[in-house]
């Protein structure tokens, strides 16, 4: 018995360092660490605007603070009247910028998180958005964005 034992673990121990040293071996990986250069395509096209984020159908109609939220989901005031659970939604995001009087056209691209930027952005001043600008379509590629912090509750608010 003692023999059959000791007979068995030795081939138990061939087999281990066997197997260890074949092709079944854990492989490395190696990930590139290098920053960015101006050779890559969005350093060369960075571009950020600072605006009022909002839908396309309220920056024609020059509506900002009372912007309707059907316009998120089916592109135009009052469209929720037509639009049925199920249909295209339209969602046409667009930062409009005072200064100059116009808007761009956002279209999201990878690192752009259309749900976080209407929860943290939509119809509030001062959203600033990154990526590229194709001037040819007045569109900017975004890539992402930063919304200001919420506007702290004030003391008054609602007594008065």
């Amino acid at each position: 018995m003692k023999k059959l034992v000791s007979l068995v673990a030795a081939s138990l121990l061939i087999a281990t360092s066997a197997f260890a040293s074949s092709d079944h071996a854990e492989k490395k990986v190696s990930v590139s660490t290098v920053p960015p250069t101006n050779n890559t395509p969005l350093a060369k096209q960075s571009f950020e605007k600072k605006g009022f984020l909002t839908t396309k159908w309220c920056a024609e109609q020059g509506e900002f603070v009372d912007c309707k939220l059907e316009t998120v989901v089916c592109g135009t005031g009052g469209c929720f009247k037509k639009w049925e659970f199920g249909d295209k939604e339209s969602l046409e995001l667009v930062i409009f910028v005072h200064d100059e009087g116009k808007y761009y056209n956002i279209s999201p691209k990878e690192g752009f998180h259309v749900a976080e930027a209407i929860e943290l952005g939509l119809s509030r001043n001062e959203v600033t958005i990154k990526g590229s600008y194709d001037k040819t379509k007045n569109l900017i590629l975004a890539t992402g964005f930063n919304a200001p912090p919420p506007p702290k509750k004030s003391f008054f608010k609602g007594c008065l």
